[in-house]
């Protein structure tokens, strides 16, 4: 956990930085510089519901590639978008 603060760019808002970068290069630099640890959870969950619903195989580069996209939307772009058919958990 860090004690810096990012104003992030997903919540709009001054929150707790991530401690390092998600994974390394330009993205990850970027997300390490304005996204914030809680908007990042919200990403992890969100990652979780597209491999699961478009059964990815992270062995595939490709996947992997559209995890990458998908994270780009879900925090600098429109949103990372919902599968076709997905129906949320009802709780």
């Amino acid at each position: 956990m860090s004690d810096k603060t990012v104003q992030c760019v997903k919540l709009k808002k001054t929150a707790l930085a991530l401690a390092k970068a998600p994974f390394p290069g330009e993205l990850g630099a970027r997300i390490l510089a304005q996204v914030s640890e809680e908007a990042w959870g919200q990403w992890l969950e969100h990652q979780k519901m597209l491999m699961n619903e478009y059964r990815i195989d992270l062995s595939d580069k490709s996947a992997r590639q559209l995890l990458k996209q998908q994270c780009e939307q879900f925090f600098f772009g429109d949103g990372s978008n919902l599968p076709p058919d997905f129906v949320p958990e009802k709780h």
